[in-house]
């Protein structure tokens, strides 16, 4: 019989484990997801700011799965695993497993700021990214017909907090943004106060970069009319005021949260078995502590076996993707009771876009350092074949040239499954709706 393998999340880790696994008669496959699409988390930025559709960086799992045999999908969202019976609860029944594995990555991590919850914008998934492109349009459009300055400056200033690749990639679309676009739709507000914050409590942005892709970062934001603030962090959000923790107050309707996260925690799994940030603690072969046959992968793990990261691997793509194949090896290996390999991290670079002809990379072997066209080029080249289909290779590299072309796109639509007053309300922060009532 086969071994029946459950995977939890369809992100990097569950979508690679899933697809090495495809026409293995040794296994029966089944995927969980709580959505029925796979997408590609780095380009979510460019749908929140109306580069990309949301259907170019996304694809249906069950579309991807046709014609592979032992892969099934199922929607659903995990709430308890059952250890002594080999069962998981999901939220529309219950699935037996022969090995469990969890690839459900990472969600926001608030650090107890319940304001901050409740009022900033998070960008961990495709709503996010939605809600994020319907706020910013709306603010901007309510600022056009405001008569009040102070108003209209809280509308068009954005504060992202979190000076990691997604909070620099935001802070450098946003600008190109409000020097580009803007000036041409939005003429009665050119010159109304529109500003830009990036606030992080580190002493230099991408801080797990070369002090180099640093300091090019931080000229290139600066240059396009980015304020920088550094050691510095978001202690509060409420009025519309983000409130700093050195004390500055800034004015501001949008605060957008890229400054941490967490993993999840599971019903029926030991307290014990989790390390920091919630990461389920794993051997070297990925299996969790005090279990037998539950695995973690990507995010969601913390793995201290590895020599050259004695603290834990990165939460990147790369590690999800290159654990994922390595437990498929293990598991075929255990099948004919071959040694389990121990995994280990290899790094290939990190790399993040500041704007158009402006990005970093840094390049481990042999130690490089790009910038400028050239590291923009790569960045290109290499999200754009590692989206999951020919299908959105090809609708992003077309909305990508459109936009180099012609310094423009057209995919600015506020579009939302709801027309009541009161929901549309609903979009903007609980301050907001209280000083208009």
């Amino acid at each position: 019989m086969s071994t029946r393998v459950v995977i939890i999340g369809g992100g990097f880790a569950g979508i690679n484990m899933a697809l090495e696994l495809a026409n293995h008669r040794a296994f029966e496959v089944i995927l969980v997801d709580k959505n029925n699409y796979n997408f590609f988390p780095p380009l979510l930025y460019q749908v929140a700011t109306g580069f990309l559709e949301p259907s170019s960086i996304s694809y249906p799992f069950r579309k991807l799965f046709r014609g592979k045999r032992n892969v099934k999908f199922r929607l659903g969202e995990l709430q308890r695993i059952d250890q002594e019976n080999n069962e998981v609860l999901l939220n529309n029944g219950i699935l037996p497993y022969d090995k469990l594995i969890i690839a459900t990555g990472a969600h926001t991590n608030f650090f107890g700021m319940e304001n901050v919850k409740k009022n900033a914008i998070a960008m961990k998934t495709v709503d996010d990214a939605i809600g994020m492109r319907n706020r910013l349009l709306q603010q901007m459009e309510k600022a056009s017909i405001s008569n009040d300055p102070d108003e209209i400056k809280k509308r068009l200033t954005i504060v992202i907090a979190g000076g990691g690749p997604t909070g620099v990639e935001l802070s450098g679309i946003f600008a190109e943004l409000r020097n580009g676009i803007m000036r041409k739709e939005y003429p009665e507000l050119v010159g109304k106060g529109s500003e830009i914050f990036l606030v992080d409590g580190g002493e230099a942005l991408l801080s797990p970069m070369s002090v180099a892709s640093q300091q090019d970062t931080l000229r290139d934001l600066k240059e396009l009319g980015v304020n920088i603030l550094l050691k510095s962090r978001v202690q509060d959000f409420k009025d519309d005021r983000v409130y700093l923790k050195d004390g500055r107050i800034i004015e501001t309707k949008t605060l957008i949260w890229a400054a941490g996260v967490t993993a999840f925690r599971f019903e029926g799994i030991s307290d014990t078995s989790y390390g920091r940030s919630n990461r389920l603690l794993v051997d070297a072969t990925n299996l969790v502590a005090e279990t037998n046959n539950i695995y973690a992968v990507g995010d969601a793990c913390l793995q201290l076996t590895d020599e050259n990261y004695s603290f834990g691997h990165p939460q990147v793509a790369q590690v999800a993707i290159q654990q994922a194949k390595n437990l498929v090896k293990n598991l075929e290996r255990s099948l004919n009771n071959k040694p389990l390999i121990p995994f280990r991290y290899i790094d290939k670079g990190s790399m993040a876009i500041i704007g158009k002809m402006k990005a970093v990379v840094d390049l481990p072997k042999p130690k490089w350092h790009l910038d400028g066209v050239t590291a923009w080029l790569a960045w290109l080249f290499i999200h754009l074949f590692a989206l999951i289909s020919y299908r959105n290779r090809a609708k992003t590299f077309y909305n990508w040239m459109i936009a180099y072309l012609t310094n423009d796109q057209s995919l600015r639509m506020i579009i939302k499954p709801i027309h009541s007053e009161n929901d549309e309300q609903q979009m903007e922060p609980e301050s907001e709706r209280e000083s208009e009532a």
